[in-house]
């Protein structure tokens, strides 16, 4: 049992956000890099793994509880799927990615893939036999697994943690580090937009109808980690990682109402002007606020500027002059205001847990915090 406790608590510190999401990214990254890791075997273990791993964990009961919930069980099988046909379009994509190094057509090219179909009856039968697959799927669920319709809703009593809808939880996490008006308005439109305009922005014709990775690098790879870290991991960290007071629980810790974190977070203005400065904040709110102000118009107006061009930085080449060129400046400034927006979220992640810092520019005067 002291063995089963230890690997507990170790699972428990590792999903500490700060630590969790650093290895969850890194990890991506190490993986995109290592095609030999995107292979039928490798898929297989770590499937039979990852499954093995949640059942051994459903004898806990603080685990069992969380996975087990109604409203939780989708985002497991999710998460199972959407492992799945990452791997299935990485596998492809390597296959082909070997297939043209070696002078041959990718597989969609060939004879055998390029042979049309007949919508009758070949796709109507096998739509027909997936709506049957479908309907069986719902209806043993709804047999399986009670709704979790809870009672009328009572203002004085409201659920903790009040959670929104499993959709919505990847922005009900940013909440925590961006004011409303950005996590719940202009982020998500800024989602929207971005993926209306990825045909308009990313005009290259290579990687149509076929799948691969080596001529897509950094298209793929920037839609994954928007994707996987971004999106995905959070709707997970807010499914089961997200206890009452919104705390962060271990996956076999007990959500106990009673706790509570002391959090000490501090505004950039003050570290600017009580901690280094050594004075007490300016009473006009432009004068307390300029240096985060002008952070803010760095990162939005100048670094893509200098992002266009290609730099050096501890013998690491930076920049995005391929870019610039490949797209125009019209195009290119649209790109990089959609990559620095979606890189935006990391960084204040990062920012609030070493260091506590809340907003980089706060003006509660006029309703503007970013």
């Amino acid at each position: 049992m002291a063995v089963v406790d230890f690997l507990k608590d170790v699972v428990n510190f590792l999903t500490k956000p700060e630590l969790f999401i650093t290895f969850v990214a890194i990890g991506f990254f190490l993986a995109l890099r290592v095609k030999g890791l995107w292979t039928p075997r490798v898929a297989l273990v770590g499937g039979v793994a990852a499954a093995v791993f949640v059942g051994v964990s459903m004898l806990d009961r603080n685990f069992a509880l969380i996975v087990k919930k109604p409203d939780n069980v989708p985002i497991v099988a999710m998460l199972f799927m959407v492992g799945f046909f990452v791997w299935l379009s990485l596998y492809q994509a390597f296959k082909n990615d070997d297939r043209m190094a070696k002078g041959e057509p990718p597989v969609e090219g060939t004879p055998e893939e390029a042979e049309k179909t007949w919508v009758w009856p070949d796709l109507v039968y096998t739509e027909l036999l997936a709506m049957v697959i479908g309907m069986i799927v719902l209806v043993v669920w709804s047999l399986a697994l009670k709704a979790p319709i809870e009672e009328p809703a009572n203002p004085a009593r409201t659920p903790n943690p009040s959670k929104a809808p499993w959709y919505f939880l990847g922005l009900q996490e940013m909440l925590v580090y961006f004011d409303p008006w950005l996590a719940g308005v202009v982020f998500p439109s800024l989602i929207i937009v971005g993926l209306m305009a990825i045909p308009f922005i990313d005009t290259n014709p290579r990687g149509n109808g076929y799948f691969t990775f080596k001529e897509r690098r950094v298209e793929i790879t920037i839609f994954l980690f928007g994707f996987l870290i971004l999106w995905v991991n959070m709707v997970m960290l807010g499914t089961f990682l997200r206890g009452p007071n919104w705390n962060f629980f271990g996956p076999y810790e007990y959500w106990d109402v009673h706790k509570l974190l002391a959090l000490n977070n501090v505004n950039l203005s003050e570290y600017i002007w009580i901690r280094a400065l050594r004075s007490k904040l300016p009473g006009n709110m432009i004068v307390r606020e300029l240096p985060g102000i002008l952070l803010v118009l760095f990162y939005v107006g100048v670094l893509p500027g200098i992002l266009a061009f290609r730099h050096r930085i501890l013998g690491l080449p930076i920049g995005l002059k391929k870019y610039y060129v490949l797209l125009g400046p019209w195009r290119y400034a649209i790109f990089v205001m959609l990559l620095l927006s979606m890189i935006a979220l990391p960084i204040k992640m990062a920012l609030r847990w070493l260091f506590n810092l809340k907003y980089i520019v706060a003006l509660p005067e006029i309703f503007f915090n970013i």
